[in-house]
């Protein structure tokens, strides 16, 4: 039996963590099926025992580096 995962969809401010309430970075998609969504520190935080049950991890945590363009860096 093959196991095809769907594109997961980017994580919005609406999505929270599970943990403690805060943004969500991380999606995890369980091999049992479901999903848990977690901040960027509660997914380090558990990120081995969550490698162990994942069938996918959607990290998005580079965002939080990421630095938005400015209205002068538009291109010309």
């Amino acid at each position: 039996m093959t196991t095809v995962l769907t594109p997961a969809s980017p994580l919005s401010a609406a999505d929270r963590c599970d943990r403690c309430g805060a943004q969500a970075y991380l999606r995890v998609v369980l091999i049992s099926g479901g999903e848990l969504l977690f901040c960027a520190h509660h997914g380090r935080k558990f990120e081995p025992e969550l490698k162990k049950i994942a069938a996918e991890i959607q990290d998005e945590s580079g965002r939080l580096n990421a630095t938005p363009a400015s209205a002068g860096d538009e291109e010309r």
